[in-house]
């Protein structure tokens, strides 16, 4: 019998992750899916909270997320449903890949463990794919106005998603060979499978968005023509401008950023075809990844089910404390120690490391060499850092991984022919409905904000797409 305080008895639980031996041989998702009676149980662990943070503080999207889980909780699975797709336009994604900041502003985790809000979210999206219930939004009424889309990644597809809604006859256009930008080809399938994308993207084409794929604007399609033929345009391009390694022998052959190395196992699992480059391989090498990020963790566990000899994860910040530390209070989100399940596969992890020096041979990166470092705070109050003493080591690197982060977009080409304003960062003006100073011409998502999450570059999206309708229509 469950308590009139579930949160008090019942203890929080995750999604098991299948073991380590079976899943380093495949790219199947790792995590195994919970049953609706799990999931049951842990909604009932949701509070009710006067002032629910994880709704207007945690989620971007602004999901309902206490109505959500009292649904689940009474097993009310279609009420559920309906009330997370009347904010959120794809669960299935952020169900999965969301870092799920409502948790870090859930009552229940000031000094407890947090609801488990999106294994919730995961479960009712699915149940609603199980039973039908998840449907093509056709619009009531279909306009004369065009918009196009150019990049198929979470904001892209948001947009095209809630222009499409209000009648807008939306085109999507991707360089690449499939629709799902990073989330296509940044994110490993055995985190998240990309049979979710395509089920989705599905359910755009019925609702008549449509999708041209391998189209570089500026190559195959002018600006001019895009301009001439659409009453808008949306760049959805993503920050995809990586931060380098500046540091001598970065030239040498085996160095590569880690998007451009998960796009080639990506492209391989999908089964395209192109130029294979061996290079980009980690089979029967030492793998060093530089970052410490989730790109990072995908490396790694990349790597490991292409065989590698062993992987190392370094990081120039200071490994994250346990709890929270006291410049960190509830509810912010918590930067705590993370360790994902690709960590769990075998790999060994070092923090406070700087890169020195690519060492190589006829071409061909051996090594790394490295120094362990000290943070500092300076009289201005900013960190810096200083080597230890005697902390310089070498670390062998057949395969070096760089997942630093982004700076950027990566579409000077596009700015110029839009003669876009920028600022002295390189960063693409926009007003508060996401219009940059060509009339006409918009921008969302990590292309506008700079790297982040998946569900911000969707909320933006939507918001951007508010904004056009509110000028066409």
């Amino acid at each position: 019998m469950i308590s009139n305080k579930p949160f008090l008895t019942i203890p929080r639980r995750d999604a098991e992750e299948r073991p380590v031996q079976e899943r380093i041989h495949d790219y199947k998702k790792t995590a195994k899916e919970m049953t609706k009676e799990q999931i049951t149980e842990q909604a009932t662990r949701c509070m009710n909270c006067g002032v629910p943070f994880c709704h207007a503080f945690g989620c971007p999207l602004l999901n309902v997320v206490p109505e959500i889980n009292n649904a689940a909780s009474r097993g009310e699975w279609r009420k559920a449903l309906d009330l997370l797709l009347d904010t959120s336009p794809f669960p299935e994604f952020t169900g999965i890949v969301c870092p799920a900041l409502c948790e870090g502003s859930c009552v229940n985790g000031q000094d407890g463990d947090a609801v488990a809000i999106r294994e919730i979210e995961h479960r009712v999206i699915e149940t609603g794919y199980e039973n039908g219930w998840v449907h093509a939004n056709l619009p009531l009424v279909r306009t004369d106005k065009h918009v196009a889309v150019i990049g198929s990644g979470p904001s892209g597809l948001s947009c095209a998603e809630y222009l499409n809604r209000a009648g807008i006859n939306v085109t999507v256009y991707e360089s690449a060979e499939h629709v799902g930008g990073f989330m296509r080809y940044g994110i490993p399938d055995f985190r998240l499978p990309k049979s979710v994308i395509e089920r989705r993207v599905s359910l755009m084409q019925q609702e008549g968005i449509r999708f041209e794929t391998n189209v570089c604007i500026g190559k195959d399609i002018s600006p001019e023509y895009l301009l001439r033929n659409h009453d808008a345009i949306v760049l959805c391009c993503g920050s995809r401008a990586p931060r380098d390694l500046k540091v001598p022998g970065r030239e040498f052959s085996g160095i590569h950023f880690a998007v451009d190395y998960l796009t080639q196992q990506n492209r391989i699992n999908g089964g395209e075809v192109f130029d294979f480059d061996e290079t980009k391989s980690a089979k029967g090498k030492h793998v060093v990844v530089v970052g410490g990020g989730d790109t990072g963790a995908n490396c790694i566990g990349t790597a490991i089910r292409q065989g590698a000899l062993d992987v190392t994860q370094i990081e120039i910040m200071p490994n994250a404390p346990i709890k929270r530390a006291p410049n960190n209070p509830w509810p912010e989100w918590p930067r705590i120690f993370k360790e994902t399940p690709a960590h769990q596969e075998g790999c060994k992890r070092q923090w406070n490391i700087n890169t020195l020096e690519a060492i190589g041979e006829n071409g061909k990166v051996k090594a790394l060499r490295c120094t362990e470092i000290e943070w500092k705070r300076g009289e201005d109050g900013r960190m810096f850092n200083v080597p230890k003493p005697d902390g310089a080591f070498v670390l062998p690197a057949d395969l070096v991984l760089l997942a630093m982060g982004f700076v950027g977009h990566a579409i000077p080409d596009i700015v110029k022919a839009f003669n876009l304003r920028c600022d002295e960062r390189g960063r693409i003006f926009r007003d508060a409905d996401g219009m940059t100073s060509a009339k006409g011409v918009y921008i969302a998502g990590d292309c506008a904000t700079g790297q982040s999450l998946v569900v911000r570059a969707i909320t933006d999206g939507k918001r951007v797409a508010s904004g056009i309708v509110k000028s066409l229509l």
